[in-house]
């Protein structure tokens, strides 16, 4: 026997949660023939002003919760959830723009083994969503491709199913609007099986709660803080390495000009030259300070490093283990740089031509000091991570 628990999330929606309830109802014998013999539909009022209430209390075959405060649309669906009975576990909005008749098909997916399945609004079906919220979409799917490594087209979608099981890796999700994209980017950092299944999208029934500007910030740093706390140098090591790229552009650019005969950099020459000093070492940082901090979420996980750069391996041994000699020979060529140009400038050489050799030490230097301090940090965070094991095996308890 397999039971799907449909939430909704009701504030205020008396024009539109009788409709959704019985199209949700309705689909009670669709789902029959796939497998799913229960239906189980829990509203969760979270504190509506209207008669929305009144109405769902008139609905036959739906069990009311109510909150006596407002909690936020994450609060109410975790209401819901935390409430079922079913094996599978499905919501949409109150609002009638999600397609309940699409349950079936979400379900099917979940039987087959998949953990979360979403039904997406970008995926190809006929869709009435605004232009503004669909650009929006298409740029948080692909921000959660980009730094999850893992296809999505919809990472906001209101409708999904996903099974009972996965509910702790999940787990924790907020209260607010942004539940949606903060699951679906824990989901892809967990390593839950993800489908999408495409449904068309209807215009809303009453006035929208969504705010595009404040909204689409608070999913954006919903997304990016839960990605952070998963695998940091995915995000902090692509802007390094990015950085560090412009760095070496430009510096290609002035090799080249070099070559070409200029001997004058003038004021863009300056500046760009200023451009690349700042990028490189704030790319260093950056990326150094995500290796950093995938160390410290390995140690309060208690597992290794499960995640990277680049999802696995580019050299034998991890970067941060070259951190040192690196360093170390950052601040003998910074050192070297130094002392031939103090050398040429007391022989008589003019500060016009030196300034260039000058910057280019002091850059070497401070880049090869911060990977020292960085891998210094690093091999503290390795030992602490190995510590229980190694205690745990030199005991005789492994």
């Amino acid at each position: 026997m397999t039971t799907l628990s449909v939430v909704i999330p009701a504030y205020n929606e008396e024009d539109g949660i009788e409709e959704i309830a019985r199209r949700v109802l309705s689909v009670r014998d669709d789902l029959a023939k796939v497998g799913v013999d229960n239906l189980e539909l829990i509203v969760v009022d979270d504190g509506s002003k209207d008669r929305t209430v009144e109405i769902t209390r008139s609905i036959e075959g739906v069990r009311l919760i109510q909150h006596e405060q407002n909690k936020g649309y994450g609060g109410a669906l975790k209401t819901g959830f935390n409430s079922s009975v079913g094996e599978l576990i499905g919501f949409l909005d109150a609002d009638g723009t999600y397609p309940p008749e699409h349950f079936p098909q979400l379900c099917v997916e979940a039987l087959k083994g998949t953990e979360l399945v979403i039904g997406s609004r970008m995926a190809g079906a006929d869709s009435q969503m605004p232009v503004t919220r669909r650009i929006g979409n298409f740029f948080f799917a692909n921000l959660l491709s980009l730094i999850g490594r893992q296809r999505v087209t919809d990472s906001a979608s209101g409708m999904r199913v996903f099974r009972r099981e996965v509910m702790q890796r999940l787990y924790p999700l907020p209260d607010g609007l942004n539940l949606t994209p903060v699951m679906s980017t824990r989901a892809v950092h967990e390593k839950i099986k993800v489908a999408e299944i495409p449904i068309p999208y209807s215009e809303r029934l009453g006035r929208s709660k969504l705010s595009v500007v404040h909204d689409g910030t608070l999913f954006l740093q919903s997304m990016v803080w839960t990605a952070l706390t998963y695998n940091p140098v995915r995000i902090l090591g692509m802007i390094g390495v990015a950085s560090v790229g412009v760095a070496a552009l430009i510096i290609l650019g002035l090799i080249i000009t070099r070559l070409s005969g200029v001997t004058e950099l003038g004021a863009w020459g300056v500046t760009a030259v200023f451009t690349a000093m700042v990028a490189a070492v704030v790319g260093v940082s950056l990326f150094a300070l995500g290796v950093t901090f995938n160390y410290t979420v390995s140690i309060f996980h208690k597992q290794p490093v499960r995640q990277g750069l680049f999802g696995k391996p580019v050299f034998k041994k991890p970067l941060n283990h070259h951190f040192g000699w690196l360093g170390a020979l950052g601040i003998v060529l910074g050192t070297l740089v130094a002392i031939v140009s103090l050398a040429l400038g007391v022989s008589g050489w003019p500060v016009e031509r030196l300034w260039l050799y000058l910057l280019v030490s002091a850059m070497s230097t401070l880049v090869g000091v911060q990977l020292l301090i960085y891998w210094i940090l690093l091999r503290v965070l390795e030992e602490l991570g190995q510590r229980e094991m190694l205690t745990k095996k030199d005991m005789g308890l492994v």
